[in-house]
Protein backbone atom coordinates (compact mmCIF):
# COMPACT_ATOMS: atom_id res chain seq x y z
CA UNK A 1 0.00 0.00 0.00
CA UNK A 2 1.20 3.48 -0.84
CA UNK A 3 2.09 5.41 2.40
CA UNK A 4 0.74 8.68 0.97
CA UNK A 5 -2.68 7.08 0.56
CA UNK A 6 -2.59 5.82 4.14
CA UNK A 7 -1.97 9.36 5.46
CA UNK A 8 -4.78 10.82 3.36
CA UNK A 9 -7.21 8.16 4.56
CA UNK A 10 -6.34 8.66 8.22
CA UNK A 11 -6.51 12.47 8.16
CA UNK A 12 -10.33 12.66 8.26
CA UNK A 13 -10.36 10.24 11.22
CA UNK A 14 -7.69 12.27 12.98
CA UNK A 15 -9.61 15.48 12.35
CA UNK A 16 -12.85 13.92 13.60
CA UNK A 17 -11.08 12.65 16.72
CA UNK A 18 -9.68 16.14 17.44
CA UNK A 19 -13.10 17.73 17.01
CA UNK A 20 -14.64 15.15 19.33
CA UNK A 21 -12.03 15.97 21.98
CA UNK A 22 -12.65 19.72 21.61
CA UNK A 23 -16.40 19.26 21.92
CA UNK A 24 -15.88 17.02 24.95
CA UNK A 25 -13.78 19.72 26.58
CA UNK A 26 -16.35 22.40 25.82
CA UNK A 27 -14.02 24.10 23.37
CA UNK A 28 -16.32 23.81 20.39
CA UNK A 29 -17.23 26.80 18.33
CA UNK A 30 -19.72 29.10 20.05
CA UNK A 31 -23.37 28.67 19.16
CA UNK A 32 -24.51 30.94 16.37
CA UNK A 33 -26.11 34.19 17.42
CA UNK A 34 -29.85 34.00 17.77
CA UNK A 35 -31.82 35.67 15.01
CA UNK A 36 -33.44 38.94 16.21
CA UNK A 37 -37.16 38.81 16.95
CA UNK A 38 -39.37 40.85 14.63
CA UNK A 39 -41.48 43.53 16.27
CA UNK A 40 -45.22 43.59 15.71
CA UNK A 41 -45.02 47.36 15.20
CA UNK A 42 -41.67 47.17 13.38
CA UNK A 43 -38.16 47.02 14.72
CA UNK A 44 -36.34 44.04 16.16
CA UNK A 45 -35.18 42.69 19.50
CA UNK A 46 -31.74 41.11 19.35
CA UNK A 47 -29.09 39.85 21.72
CA UNK A 48 -27.33 43.22 21.61
CA UNK A 49 -30.47 44.94 22.90
CA UNK A 50 -30.53 42.58 25.89
CA UNK A 51 -26.82 42.92 26.62
CA UNK A 52 -27.14 46.42 28.07
CA UNK A 53 -29.10 47.42 31.14
CA UNK A 54 -32.18 45.68 32.46
CA UNK A 55 -35.01 44.37 30.31
CA UNK A 56 -38.22 42.93 31.72
CA UNK A 57 -39.64 40.43 29.24
CA UNK A 58 -43.10 38.95 29.52
CA UNK A 59 -43.53 35.87 27.31
CA UNK A 60 -47.15 35.12 26.50
CA UNK A 61 -49.61 33.53 24.07
CA UNK A 62 -53.22 34.47 23.41
CA UNK A 63 -54.38 30.87 23.85
CA UNK A 64 -53.01 30.63 27.39
CA UNK A 65 -55.83 30.86 29.97
CA UNK A 66 -53.57 32.99 32.20
CA UNK A 67 -52.84 35.33 29.27
CA UNK A 68 -56.32 36.75 28.76
CA UNK A 69 -55.56 39.83 30.91
CA UNK A 70 -51.93 40.15 29.78
CA UNK A 71 -52.36 43.73 28.52
CA UNK A 72 -53.46 45.02 31.92
CA UNK A 73 -50.74 43.07 33.73
CA UNK A 74 -47.99 44.27 31.39
CA UNK A 75 -49.18 47.88 31.49
CA UNK A 76 -49.00 47.76 35.32
CA UNK A 77 -45.40 46.53 35.11
CA UNK A 78 -44.58 49.32 32.66
CA UNK A 79 -46.08 51.93 35.00
CA UNK A 80 -44.21 50.59 38.04
CA UNK A 81 -40.78 49.78 36.64
CA UNK A 82 -40.62 51.22 33.13
CA UNK A 83 -38.50 54.14 34.32
CA UNK A 84 -35.71 51.80 35.45
CA UNK A 85 -35.94 49.00 32.92
CA UNK A 86 -37.10 48.44 29.38
CA UNK A 87 -40.33 46.43 29.38
CA UNK A 88 -41.20 44.31 26.34
CA UNK A 89 -43.41 41.36 25.53
CA UNK A 90 -42.57 38.31 23.45
CA UNK A 91 -45.40 36.35 21.90
CA UNK A 92 -44.78 32.61 21.90
CA UNK A 93 -45.21 30.84 18.56
CA UNK A 94 -48.24 32.63 17.18
CA UNK A 95 -48.49 34.25 13.77
CA UNK A 96 -48.70 37.99 13.32
CA UNK A 97 -52.42 37.93 12.42
CA UNK A 98 -53.38 36.02 15.55
CA UNK A 99 -51.43 38.43 17.76
CA UNK A 100 -52.85 41.49 16.02
CA UNK A 101 -56.38 40.08 16.37
CA UNK A 102 -55.90 39.40 20.09
CA UNK A 103 -54.53 42.91 20.71
CA UNK A 104 -57.11 44.67 18.54
CA UNK A 105 -58.83 47.40 20.54
CA UNK A 106 -56.42 46.98 23.48
CA UNK A 107 -53.78 49.52 24.40
CA UNK A 108 -50.58 47.67 25.19
CA UNK A 109 -48.00 50.24 26.31
CA UNK A 110 -44.91 48.20 25.38
CA UNK A 111 -43.52 46.63 22.20
CA UNK A 112 -44.48 43.12 21.12
CA UNK A 113 -41.89 40.84 19.53
CA UNK A 114 -42.71 37.58 17.78
CA UNK A 115 -40.98 34.36 18.80
CA UNK A 116 -42.43 32.49 15.84
CA UNK A 117 -40.20 29.43 16.10
CA UNK A 118 -39.87 29.39 19.90
CA UNK A 119 -36.06 29.76 19.78
CA UNK A 120 -35.99 32.76 22.16
CA UNK A 121 -38.20 30.99 24.70
CA UNK A 122 -36.14 27.82 24.46
CA UNK A 123 -32.86 29.71 24.89
CA UNK A 124 -34.19 31.36 28.05
CA UNK A 125 -35.85 28.16 29.33
CA UNK A 126 -39.35 29.59 29.46
CA UNK A 127 -41.48 26.66 30.61
CA UNK A 128 -44.77 28.32 31.56
CA UNK A 129 -46.95 31.02 30.07
CA UNK A 130 -47.10 33.77 30.79
CA UNK A 131 -43.47 33.80 31.74
CA UNK A 132 -41.38 36.52 33.31
CA UNK A 133 -37.74 37.08 32.39
CA UNK A 134 -35.57 39.77 33.84
CA UNK A 135 -32.42 40.11 31.78
CA UNK A 136 -29.64 42.18 33.27
CA UNK A 137 -26.65 43.01 31.06
CA UNK A 138 -27.33 39.95 28.89
CA UNK A 139 -27.78 37.48 31.77
CA UNK A 140 -31.02 36.04 33.10
CA UNK A 141 -31.48 37.59 36.56
CA UNK A 142 -34.87 35.89 36.93
CA UNK A 143 -36.94 33.44 34.92
CA UNK A 144 -40.19 31.83 35.90
CA UNK A 145 -43.94 32.15 35.88
CA UNK A 146 -45.37 35.67 35.77
CA UNK A 147 -46.92 35.94 39.23
CA UNK A 148 -50.21 37.77 39.78
CA UNK A 149 -48.19 40.40 41.64
CA UNK A 150 -44.59 40.51 40.37
CA UNK A 151 -43.65 43.34 42.74
CA UNK A 152 -41.55 41.25 45.12
CA UNK A 153 -39.44 39.83 42.30
CA UNK A 154 -38.99 43.14 40.52
CA UNK A 155 -38.37 45.04 43.78
CA UNK A 156 -35.58 42.62 44.63
CA UNK A 157 -33.85 43.18 41.29
CA UNK A 158 -34.70 46.83 40.54
CA UNK A 159 -35.69 48.34 43.86
CA UNK A 160 -39.21 49.38 44.89
CA UNK A 161 -41.61 50.41 42.12
CA UNK A 162 -43.81 53.45 42.12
Amino acid sequence: MNPALTIRRSRPRWLAACLAVLVGLGLALPAPAQRPLAGLQGGQLGEGDLARGVTIVIVWASWSPRGKDIVERVNAIQRGWGGRARVVTVNFQEDRGTVEGFLSGKRLAVPVYLDADGAFSKKHAVTTLPGLLVIQDGNDAFRGRLPDDPASILNEILGPGR
